[in-house]
């Protein structure tokens, strides 16, 4: 069976980006056609300034929306990155096999770089290294498949090259995997600037549509929506991302083709209200079995702790045998008494 590992940064509150783009596709296709892992990968959030608090709520957060958006722990592994060891363990052994120059020509951290320069802050080593983390989540489980968004298919390349290397210097250890990326609504741009994507860690609040707003704040977001010059609504990526935009969504919620549905429209004010209607009827499933799950947290931590038994017990070999395979003695057994 396909094995399937990704993961979800809490470095801020989940979007309806995150929803259409990857957390609906986990949960209606990829956990049913699989042996599938999804992460909450809380090590990956302290690459940055962060508050300690706000990133263990938004971890918890971050699990319990993806039960609620439909991931049955009877049928796939959820579990905290920080949880399992394995990932720190292989994520050094890998660094060991990187070089400097790979890491620093990863766009993001080159972006991510730049903007804590302009800011006055300092560039943490983590935020350099953090793509060989990301390729010890992934190798450390044999996956084959990692769903990503296209922004992310840098890393996963590297992936596969660390693999490829290790396997070639040391002995055949890794499975080499290969990116997904989902062709619907993969990226869903921020309502106020639909040239940049809807990020959850950006700060543009009103252009961000967050899976735990209210409906009214929902339709007050996709009401204020940018929009294009001209009155005609048409669907042009390039030429009107405003209005594509809106219509990648609307296809998205609702299951239409972008390009039909601009053709049901004479203006912006129709396709504004359809699209958020749209969304808030997306979402309202996710948000009441959301508020199920926060009262009984319970349920979610025995997800959460039997999640990571299981996770262990798929990475421990596999890592055990990297540490065999590049060198490092094995641990001296305790004699028996």
């Amino acid at each position: 069976m396909t094995r399937v590992f990704s993961g979800i940064k809490p470095t801020g509150h989940l979007t309806l980006g995150n929803y259409l783009g990857a957390m609906r596709q986990w949960a209606a296709v990829d956990q049913h056609r699989s042996d599938a892992l999804f992460c909450v990968v809380d090590l990956h959030a302290l690459t940055v300034d962060h508050d300690p608090a706000r990133v263990r709520r938004l971890s918890r957060q971050a699990a319990t929306l993806l039960l609620a958006a439909g991931l049955d722990p009877e049928l796939c592994t959820l579990f905290i990155q920080s949880h399992v060891d394995e990932h720190a363990r292989l994520s050094y052994v890998l660094e060991c096999v990187a070089t400097d120059g790979e890491m620093r020509r990863m766009i993001q951290y080159r972006e991510k770089a730049a903007r804590e320069r302009e800011r006055g802050g300092s560039v943490r080593l983590s935020l350099l290294t953090y793509p060989v983390l990301m390729a010890a989540d992934i190798l450390a489980y044999g996956a084959d498949e990692v769903p990503v968004g296209d922004d992310q298919a840098q890393h996963v390349e590297l992936t596969r090259d660390l693999a490829v290397r290790f396997n070639q210097r040391y002995g055949g250890t890794f499975v080499v995997p290969r990116a997904t990326v989902p062709t619907v609504a993969a990226r869903v741009m921020n309502l106020q600037d639909p040239t940049s994507k809807m990020g959850k860690s950006d700060d543009s609040g009103p252009g961000i549509v967050y899976l735990l707003d209210e409906p009214e704040v929902v339709r007050k977001k996709v009401a204020r929506a940018v929009t294009d010059s001209g009155r005609d609504v048409v669907y042009d990526r390039e030429g009107r991302p405003g209005v594509a935009n809106l219509l990648e969504v609307l296809a998205a919620c609702t299951g239409g083709e972008p390009g039909a549905l601009a053709g049901a429209y004479g203006s912006y004010g129709q396709l504004k209200k359809d699209t958020a209607e749209a969304v808030v009827e997306v979402l309202r499933p996710v948000r009441a079995r959301h508020r199920e799950l926060c009262a009984d947290p319970g349920f979610v931590e025995g997800v959460l702790r039997t999640g990571a038994e299981k996770a262990r017990a798929m990475a421990r070999p596999r890592v055990d045998a990297a540490y065999r395979a590049i060198g490092l003695l094995p641990p001296v057994p305790n004699a028996a008494r």
